[in-house]
């Protein structure tokens, strides 16, 4: 039968569903199996022939006929999983009925009075072979996800069969042991089976519609105490799936062993079609949908480093019911980390790659999902975190995060890629090793739109972040507190900044400490706190090699004085914001010498206007984002959550513990009946006088007057010279006492947890747009907006 007869007939059978008014039959064989025996469309003809409207027409009017087709639709999986598919007709009707699920379940889940449909048992739907034995009757969500589960280990259909010979008969689907069938080599497997387009194909169409399963978690509103877990999540990722370790390896391994440049030739893949991209998206998606799982609620494994022979650690007490998250939390042979986060850093790159080399590679779409894997990887699983900072590889992943960051600053419809680049870069500043390996010199040319500087990765960041902070748009501002505290954690291991990095450095200052900024908004003085703290572990533990940064502080000498000397009285507040009435411009860019941007980068464009975005939840603030911990002589780290207030060694409190700052600075500020903040004389007066300035001062008085010197003696004006004096010049002796370094580590919490939810799924849905699964469905998670 032509397509064309295939594609008529099966909208016929439609139309028959959306004008029938009397349910039929569950046993009109008939009437169902035009929806899917003798019928090859594909699924965007699905998409096509089975409008939205007739969907909810259907649910509306003749609900037991919905209910009736999802039933025979989930039973003809079921009896495909049984059978092992043999037959060409049989695997078509497995790819058919997975279609028209894909395409019908996002209309069950928005609406509320069926979400619990799947989750009811249908009569006669036995656990145990045919026997009408109702008390064991599986709900049709489970029933659905085992098929799915069985059918993407189906020898001849998502497999290569093990079988010898025609002669034997076929494998048989219960004793067949999924784990010597796993995708991919990779972690705890090590056979690479042969490419297989059809395999891959059905594996994808599969997974679609296991994605279309979770994804009832889209029609639920973002509420901040829900850490409820998504049920088809929870029983897919159960001991009840016997295939749930195989999936999960060949999922993982098949995103970490993607090559998109195809087998290390450029421009190999403008002779060859690669059909593997899809399915490695798909697999990305699944992946990150069933790590959902919010650790700051639950027990998460601990980190021990025995090492067993196998690939997932038994040592560790047992982790979450989730297997997912447990076995990825599980993982512990070095060759599989190295597998890991080589996989990832070189599809990182990939998007770098294209800049020098346009066309060379074939370009990836998926780094969002990539960088959410990335994340999930180092909050589950500490020893990858712990194997990714150990050598130079962290690297392979900074630099395509400063890329991204970088290029999506002035884009509205990236926002969230922002802040995922933003929170792993956070999450690896609160480990020492992350600060030490940035000190590593920056050689690769990646064009980037930003000055051109010698330097290190180090170097790479701040100016990054400069721009980010000086360029990006409006939305990016609550970032700022992040973006500060990050360089502030890694500021005591940096052993020798650039001009061009401490320039910006002091060009934030001088930005931050305007006295329209500072009283234009309750925590802007925050940003200036970060600041100094960031200068004051330079100079007291890393002033040797840092002459580049100890000259800008003296050239920008007067800004600390300012500082120093802020007024504090009513007029001076009110003057402040007068000026700030007539210049409106959120940071000025004069005064940072931008300089000439690399070659061969593109400016960071805005979103096209139309571009759709996702909305997403607030993220907590940096109070609720971090811990604070001390670093103790022996380079340990204690919280200091639980010693707050007491005072260090020398006698001068411990920095006062954000939270209780705010509430005593809210106190102190006036809010004016329209509920305006308004800055007062006590508030500037309560966090002035906490301005850790005494070390910066210190070295002023101390250095100024000698390089004044230098300059009157010889008529100098070349910074050469002073620089040089710079450089042998010691305050050994001449500074307070080093304060203790604090670092400010991310701690987990449900309300990132509710933002990697929001995030992850808004890319889910946006992403998914050949067929637009979710497109045009009432979604309450987030809303769909256009720039």
């Amino acid at each position: 039968m032509g397509s064309a007869d295939s594609k008529l007939n099966f909208r016929k059978a439609v139309i028959q569903l959306t004008t029938k008014t009397q349910p039929v039959e569950a046993t009109d064989d008939a009437f169902w199996d035009q929806f899917w025996a003798d019928t090859a469309t594909s699924v965007q003809d699905v998409f096509a022939l089975v409008p939205a409207a007739e969907i909810r027409a259907v649910r509306e009017e003749s609900p037991s006929n919905l209910a009736t087709l999802c039933y025979k639709a989930v039973e003809k999986l079921v009896q495909g999983a049984e059978s092992g598919c043999h037959s060409e007709k049989e695997k078509q009707i497995v790819l058919n009925c997975s279609r028209l699920l894909t395409r019908v379940l996002p209309y069950i889940f928005e609406d509320p009075d069926w979400r619990g449909f799947f989750w009811s048992t249908v009569p006669g739907a036995g656990r145990a072979g045919g026997e009408d034995d109702d008390e064991n009757a599986r709900p049709l969500a489970e029933s659905l996800l085992l098929a799915i589960a069985d059918l993407l280990f189906c020898p001849d259909f998502t497999v290569q069969s093990h079988r010898r010979s025609t002669v034997d008969s076929a494998e048989d689907v219960h004793s067949l042991d999924s784990c010597e069938y796993i995708w991919e080599a990779g972690v705890g497997f090590a056979h690479s089976p042969q490419p297989n387009y059809i395999h891959d194909v059905n594996r994808m169409e599969l997974l679609k519609l296991l994605l279309t399963c979770f994804s009832e978690a889209m029609y639920l509103p973002p509420a901040p105490d829900s850490g409820g877990t998504n049920p088809w999540v929870q029983f897919f990722c159960s001991t009840e799936n016997r295939h749930a370790l195989p999936l999960f390896t060949s999922l993982l391994n098949t995103v970490c062993a993607y090559d998109p440049v195809g087998y290390g030739i450029p421009y190999n893949h403008l002779l060859f079609s690669d059909y593997r991209e899809p399915l490695v998206e798909e697999a990305a998606q699944v992946l990150i949908v069933t790590l959902d799982h919010d650790s700051a609620t639950s027990a998460s494994p601990t980190v021990d480093g025995t090492t067993t022979g196998t690939a997932m650690d038994d040592t560790d007490p047992p982790g979450p019911e989730n297997l997912f998250v447990n076995y990825l939390s599980r993982i512990h042979r070095e060759e599989d980390f190295q597998f890991i986060l080589k996989g990832i850093a070189r599809l990182l790159s990939n998007p770098l790659l294209q800049t020098y080399l346009p066309n060379s590679t074939k370009k990836i779409q998926f780094h969002q999902e990539l960088l959410v894997l990335f994340w999930k990887l180092c909050d589950f699983n500490k020893k990858f975190l712990f194997f990714v900072l150990k050598s130079s590889d962290v690297l392979d992943i900074l630099v395509p995060i400063l890329y991204f960051l970088n290029d999506a600053r002035a884009d509205q419809s990236r926002v969230g890629l922002m802040h995922i680049g933003v929170f792993i870069l956070l999450l690896l500043s609160g480990e020492r090793n992350f600060g030490v390996r940035l000190n590593k010199p920056y050689s690769v040319r990646v064009p980037m739109d930003i000055p051109v500087f010698t330097g290190t990765h180090a170097d790479l960041l701040i100016v990054v972040f400069h721009k980010i902070i000086t360029s990006g748009h409006q939305r990016l501002q609550p970032l700022f507190d992040c973006l500060l505290t990050i360089v502030v954690n890694v500021s005591p291991y940096l052993k020798s900044l650039s001009m061009v990095a401490a320039n910006k450095l002091l060009h934030l200052l001088e930005a931050f400490s305007t006295t329209w900024f500072l009283f234009s908004a309750a925590q802007n003085h925050h940003l200036v706190f970060f600041l100094l703290e960031a200068f004051n572990n330079i100079i007291q533990y890393q002033f040797d090699g840092n002459s580049n940064l100890v000259y800008a502080i003296i050239r920008k000498r007067s800004v600390f004085h300012q500082l120093a000397n802020l007024p504090t009285d009513p007029p001076a507040i009110h003057k402040a914001l007068q000026r700030r009435r007539r210049a409106p411009e959120p940071l000025s860019r004069t005064g940072s010498q931008e300089g000439a941007s690399m070659e061969g980068s593109r400016p960071a464009a805005p979103a096209e206007p139309g571009t759709l975005k996702t909305s997403l939840v607030a993220t907590p603030g940096i109070d609720k984002l971090t811990e604070k911990s001390q670093v103790s002589e022996d380079g340990t780290l204690r919280s200091l959550e639980s010693m707050s207030q007491q005072s260090s060694a020398d006698g001068s409190p411990v920095m006062e513990e954000p939270e209780q700052a705010w509430r005593e600075q809210r106190r102190l500020s006036s809010a004016s009946a329209s509920g305006q903040w308004s800055p007062t004389s006590e508030w500037v007066l309560s966090w002035k006088s906490k301005l850790p300035l005494q070390t910066i001062m210190r070295l002023l008085q101390v250095l100024v007057p000698q390089v004044e010197k230098i300059c009157i003696d010889k008529g100098l004006t070349d910074e050469s010279e002073i620089l040089r004096f710079l450089q042998h010049g010691t305050l050994v002796g001449l500074l307070p006492v080093p304060h203790p370094i604090l670092i400010r580590k991310y701690q987990a919490n449900s309300g990132t947890a509710m933002w990697f939810r929001t995030y992850m799924w808004g890319v889910i849905y946006l992403r998914n747009v050949d067929p637009p699964v979710w497109y045009d469905t009432d979604v309450k998670l987030f809303e769909i907006q256009r720039v």
